[in-house]
């Protein structure tokens, strides 16, 4: 069957959405809840940070698992967003701080980190394999070097404090609970999205394009404009989930942006699972639960060891990651009349 041929059956809407099922309806209703059965802290430090990361690490999930193009450079493109709020926007530095208002900053932002996110494309695309990691994660390392060399721009290795989240209708959108409705109504949407693109003919080409690029040009498709535009709307959701970063820290420095946070999106993503848009968010909480809790029995230096351990363990057990891990325990966990014979 052909890429042609599957298009013409159900909308991508329909196909894009037919496998939700209770449980996932059961799982909107929990994140719904959850804010108001937490405290303050884990509905915003936690429930927030999980989302937020969560998105950053889909933007590598659009890439890698349907693209088959691992980038090591989605935290910077993240940081870039947050970097054009502060410098922008609002900040508390005596450094530039242009002003402009939330409804405009925003979207800029936004496109600023998705058009970068397209140049990086259009290099890397030209590459596969350990060369695409290679020339991402020497962007994001060239990154990480500019911004805390340059003063006159990002305020060097000190950033931009002072980057506040905006009012609106009355509602302060970095209280607690606000702001996790926020990053839960974006991070939904960015779901849906990916959902849709996954079973849309974008979608669908780009998953030919990573399986046989040889075929995908002898039929006709200009196999590099796909992938860079997979690029381009991983920048949206990166550039995205970089707004809401920098609201979430009220600040943003090249800490943010660092190259061992920038191989810690690629562990999230590999944890949760590259092979549907939810993984990166159950690799978000386990990375944030970790990095949260874990510090006050092992030492915050020793972080990395333990969840590079995880890591190991969970990818040796599961190439897939947890979600791969659930796929194959679920037949053992149904009743014993509900097994396949």
């Amino acid at each position: 069957m052909s890429i042609m041929d599957v298009s013409a059956g159900p909308n991508a809407f329909e196909r894009g959405f037919q496998n939700i099922g209770a449980g996932q309806i059961l799982l909107a209703i929990a994140l719904i809840l959850y804010p108001f059965m937490v405290s303050p802290f884990f509905a915003f430090q936690i429930g927030g940070q999980i989302l937020i990361l969560g998105m950053i690490a889909l933007s590598l999930m659009v890439l890698a698992g349907y693209g088959g193009m691992v980038s090591l450079a989605q935290l910077t493109i993240a940081g870039i967003a947050s970097y054009a709020v502060a410098i922008f926007g609002t900040n508390s530095v005596n450094l530039m701080g242009f002003g402009w208002p939330w409804w405009i900053v925003t979207p800029f932002a936004i496109l600023v980190a998705a058009i970068i996110a397209t140049l990086i494309g259009l290099i890397s695309v030209r590459t596969t394999g350990i060369y695409t990691i290679m020339i991402t994660l020497a962007i994001s390392t060239a990154f990480f070097y500019f911004a805390t060399q340059n003063h006159s721009l990002f305020n060097g290795f000190a950033g931009y404090r002072g980057v506040d989240a905006p009012t609106v209708f009355g509602i302060y959108w970095r209280d607690p609970i606000p702001f996790y409705f926020l990053c839960l109504v974006v991070a939904a949407i960015a779901y849906g999205l990916v959902l849709y693109c996954q079973s849309s003919s974008f979608g669908l080409a780009l998953q030919a394009s990573r399986d046989n690029p040889r075929r995908m040009r002898a039929i006709g498709y200009n196999v590099t404009a796909v992938k860079v535009f997979a690029y381009f709307l991983s920048g949206l959701i990166a550039g995205t989930a970089g707004v809401l970063y920098a609201w979430f820290n009220g600040r943003i420095s090249p800490g943010t942006v660092s190259v061992g946070e920038s191989i810690g999106i690629l562990v999230i993503a590999v944890i949760g699972g590259l092979r549907h848009p939810i993984g990166p968010f159950l690799g978000a909480l386990v990375y944030v639960m970790m990095k949260t809790f874990a510090i006050d029995l092992i030492g915050a230096e020793r972080f990395n060891t333990l969840i590079g351990l995880v890591f190991l363990i969970i990818v040796f057990i599961s190439p897939d990651g947890i979600l791969g891990l659930w796929q194959r325990l679920k037949p053992h966990l149904a009743p014993t009349s509900l097994r396949p014979s």
